[in-house]
């Protein structure tokens, strides 16, 4: 899982556009209101890039400072390999282990979030919590148990099914659009059981429809994009939004290629799918998933060199989506930075939006939803 997060969502902006340098001091979201929000990465997590690092390499030295730095409180963490195939329990396992070896190594910085309460711990202590999720059940290889010991192990968020079909049911690849299985209905009453957090993302349309049905209580789509916006398969559409809003539940948007079609997304593009969800979900019910590290990184050849790798092999693998392309960098280039949501804060200030609304984006809405799930 970290390989994806290496390729795909660290590159920088300095090729792509300039910085907003012209912001005017009188129309910040002010440094001191984002300083005490507690700022949520729905999907992300802490890393650079450099193609030179070995596998199972700690988390580098400018990492663990961009950490430090962003500001966030906490980060959904995926902790498996995406997509079917075997040994998929085992590899799971061994992420999960190299991310309890980040958080002996680095107690300063990180810590392990399991309830809301340690949210709050995070945000007093100005540490990152990593949140244990998964995308994708392929690690449960079919059997139901197995949750038990994700859980015990800290996972706390569970994705069904990636772009392909698995056991749980079909990704958004799928063109049958077959929905969920009988397990996926078994799956998500164990879910349900057990206090995780539901999460929908890189579902087929009728998996995402049926599985707001089932879930007894609030859940999250945590990355994805407005289908009525850019009508690609990882976008959501306005009536599915609107069904899991209304089950109390909180969209992510990402800051990913899928904002625009085979274009280069920008500030623009990312801030009309956000306020687009809001007219949609309501201003309680949208918060930000980005799909990548927090550190920037600069556009160079290596990274492009690694994105071209990293698009081929998923096209091999089947998991490609429509609007991946090694031509088009997986970011919004105006916000490649450790603070991020600081910018995107201050941009939704000039256009309007209040304090209050800007931080109930950036991470409250997802406090409030953990909150609810895990108690």
């Amino acid at each position: 899982m970290w390989d994806r997060r290496q390729f795909l969502a660290s590159a920088g902006a300095a090729a792509l556009a300039a910085p907003f340098a012209a912001r005017a001091a009188g129309e910040r979201f002010s440094a001191d209101a984002y300083r005490h929000a507690i700022v949520i990465d729905a999907l992300g997590g802490p890393g650079d890039f450099d193609p030179n690092r070995p596998d199972g390499a700690p988390l580098s030295a400018r990492a663990i400072a961009d950490a430090k730095a962003s500001g966030l409180t906490a980060v959904n963490l995926t902790v498996n390999q995406v997509g079917n195939g075997p040994g998929r329990f085992e590899e799971t396992v061994k992420s999960i282990a190299w991310c309890e070896r980040q958080l002996q190594r680095y107690p300063e910085t990180l810590v392990k979030v399991l309830k809301s309460s340690d949210l709050r711990a995070a945000k007093s202590s100005g540490r990152l919590g990593l949140i244990y999720g998964v995308q994708d059940t392929s690690m449960l290889e079919g059997d139901l148990k197995r949750l038990e010991i994700f859980e015990g192990l800290g996972v706390r968020i569970v994705q069904p099914t990636y772009n392909r079909r698995n056991l749980m049911g079909d990704g958004c690849l799928e063109a049958a659009n077959s929905g969920l299985s009988s397990l996926g209905h078994e799956l998500i009453a164990e879910v349900n059981r057990r206090r995780l957090l539901l999460d929908l993302s890189h579902a087929g349309a009728r998996t995402i429809e049926e599985g707001i049905a089932a879930c007894k209580g609030p859940l999250a789509i945590t990355h994805t994009g407005c289908r009525a916006l850019v009508d690609v398969p990882r976008n959501v559409g306005d009536a599915s939004l609107k069904a899991l809003a209304d089950k109390g539940g909180v969209a992510g948007i990402y800051f990913m290629c899928f904002l625009k079609y085979l274009e280069q997304p920008h500030s623009e593009d990312l801030i009309r799918h956000l306020e687009h969800a809001v007219n949609v979900c309501g201003e309680d019910h949208v918060g930000l998933g980005t799909d990548g590290q927090v550190s920037a990184s600069p556009v160079d050849d290596a990274f492009r060199a690694a994105l071209k790798v990293e698009i081929a092999a998923r096209i091999k693998a089947g998991i490609s989506a429509p609007g991946e392309s090694p031509d088009v960098l997986n970011l919004t280039p105006e916000y490649n930075s450790p603070r991020r949501f600081a910018l995107l804060g201050e941009d939704l200030a000039r256009r309007g939006w209040s304090s209050a609304k800007i931080e109930k984006l950036i991470g409250g809405n997802f406090a409030r939803l953990f909150t609810a799930v895990w108690g």
